[in-house]
């Protein structure tokens, strides 16, 4: 095993370190399922890198998903032309890219994507893979039916997961609690996966499949960071039961489900750009403070990207990213932190176009730590999606929030660490 490989797995133990040192309850932790949770990880990591027939899969899945993208261009064309068109493609009528554009170029496949996901949900593929990983989790690391239900359902989706779980909402310990916000946010739903792979996919050919690997790795770490900082201390109530997936609204017809996939599509590019323009201003904004009162009172211009990439970069190096190109993944660490993995993800491209990050190592570990929704923007919106559902745990979600944040933070970066491993 190469140093930097070594690096890595000593990674791993450090920041199962860092979530034992703000754990709740050290006395409660629970060894066999953090022992079984890196087994999981380290077992398909090891398959998707290093075994044939698991990297024949793997590069098959990364294809498909790129084939299925590329039937989504088909309607952007259509409908915004040109503006539709990536820098260095030609229409079918001979036209040019005016540039890239967010807003013509990937979000719109989001829609395709969403109807997509929608129609395999109502020929009942993604809730048979659901209930699959939930019973992995719940006869291998022995957690509630409840937390392997919705920890295997953040899989392929986000906040929607919280609908497959709302009969055992007010009956959850603050354990299961913190377990589910925490696999909500250190995941990635499938219906944006299309956005991150438009981004990557011309600079880095194999980010599709990555990015399907690092959303099932990050599903036990997130139950594993989760535990760790809060343990569990009570009995849940599915505790070793596999429980059905809930009845959710269920289309009549495959052709309703296309339509309703589009709708979600619509809303989730609407909800990514408000959350683009609101954060992005406001970071420039308390950026504007922090720089004129660093000025003033140090002399020197300040930024909160260079504030968190100071914070970034050991824990980086920790990963196993070459010191080369540790500040850059530190840079896109703190930026997904307080702006979103849309924008982590969009600089990263940016930083492999222009030469700054080369090494196919970095490039991986950075795209795996970074596949999950651990930001700020997504603890608003989990916590408040499971009160809505819960209105009588709304001050339990609300007290347990920013530690599954911080487990959700800690998950995505062991994530990259097991990538670090094997890649």
């Amino acid at each position: 095993m190469g140093s930097e490989r070594l690096i890595s797995l000593a990674g791993v133990f450090a920041l199962m370190f860092l979530a034992w040192l703000a754990s709740r309850d050290t006395r409660h932790i629970n060894i066999r399922l953090i022992s079984t949770g890196l087994v999981f990880q380290a077992a398909f990591a090891f398959v998707v890198f290093q075994l044939p027939a698991g990297v024949a899969v793997f590069s098959w899945l990364n294809d498909a998903v790129l084939t299925v993208i590329g039937f989504a261009r088909e309607g952007m064309v259509f409908v915004f032309g040109p503006l539709a068109l990536s820098p260095g493609q030609t229409g079918p009528a001979g036209e040019t890219s005016p540039g890239f554009i967010l807003a013509f170029q990937v979000l719109p496949s989001i829609v395709f994507f969403s109807s997509v996901v929608s129609l395999l949900y109502f020929l009942r593929v993604i809730p048979v893979l659901v209930m699959i990983f939930s019973r992995v989790f719940t006869s291998l690391m022995r957690i509630s039916g409840a937390e392997a239900l919705c920890a295997s359902s953040n899989i392929f989706v986000g906040i929607e997961s919280a609908v497959t779980i709302r009969p055992y909402l007010n009956a959850m310990t603050q354990s299961e609690l913190c377990t589910v916000l925490t696999a909500g946010m250190s995941t990635i739903a499938s219906t944006v996966l299309a956005l991150y792979v438009g981004f990557l996919h011309n600079e880095f050919p194999a980010i599709a499949g990555h990015l399907l690997s690092a959303s099932v790795i990050s599903a036990p770490a997130a139950i594993v960071m989760s535990k760790l900082v809060v343990p569990e201390t009570q009995t849940p109530a599915t505790l070793e039961i596999s429980v059905p997936v809930a009845p959710e609204r269920r289309a009549a017809t495959w052709i309703e489900s296309v339509i309703n996939g589009a709708d979600d599509g619509v809303k989730l590019c609407v909800g990514i750009v408000t959350l683009l323009l609101a954060f992005l201003g406001l970071l420039s904004m308390a950026n504007w403070c922090l720089g004129v009162l660093a000025t003033k009172v140090f002399g020197v211009s300040v930024s909160l990207q260079s504030i968190l990439k100071l914070l970034y970069y050991p824990i980086t190096i920790v990963m196993g990213v070459p010191v080369a190109d540790a500040g850059s993944v530190a840079m896109l660490l703190g930026e997904r932190t307080i702006v979103t993995e849309v924008v982590a993800y969009q600089h990263l491209d940016a930083l492999i176009r222009a030469g700054v990050l080369t090494n196919p190592r970095s490039i991986t570990i950075a795209s795996y730590a970074l596949c999950g929704f651990a930001h700020v923007a997504s603890l608003a919106i989990f916590v408040g999606g499971y009160s809505a559902l819960a209105a009588q745990r709304a001050k339990d979600l609300a007290r347990v929030g920013f530690r599954a944040l911080y487990a959700a933070t800690l998950a995505c970066l062991m994530t990259g660490c097991i990538a670090g491993l094997f890649a």
